[in-house]
């Protein structure tokens, strides 16, 4: 089961990334860039557990959408240790430009796996979700 998973995460994937590549970003950013509108100025910490990804992974993810101008850190607190995440002008244009990117590798993946399998995989990580 791990290598289908795994396999299928890979052609899913760059079926996503191909689809984005035009505006420089991956599906892994294009998350981090949804959920951070969604939430707002969520923690690292919320986001991270938000998208199911450790610490090390989004923390490189932000520092690189950072430097792209896409995202900003904010300190929530005195001594600056704590942070929140905040979409930037920038970041807020390239995610409403990357939805029709997005809906065209939407319409892929739906296609190759088919509704019936698409419906499942919904199902699966709805209940994946609601068990953490």
């Amino acid at each position: 089961m791990a290598v289908r998973l795994r396999m299928l995460n890979r052609v899913v994937t760059n079926v996503y990334d191909e689809a984005l590549r035009p505006l420089g970003l991956k599906v892994s950013q294009m998350n981090i860039l949804v959920v951070v509108a969604l939430m707002g100025l969520p923690r690292p910490t919320d986001l991270g557990e938000a998208l199911h990804i450790d610490v090390s992974t989004l923390s490189r993810n932000l520092e690189r959408m950072k430097n792209r101008g896409w995202l900003e850190l904010l300190s929530d607190d005195n001594d600056g240790r704590a942070q929140q995440v905040r979409l930037t002008s920038e970041g807020r244009q390239l995610l409403e430009t990357a939805a029709g990117f997005w809906e065209a590798a939407q319409s892929q993946v739906i296609a190759t796996l088919g509704a019936e399998m698409v419906q499942q995989l919904t199902t699966s990580s709805d209940r994946i979700r609601t068990k953490s």
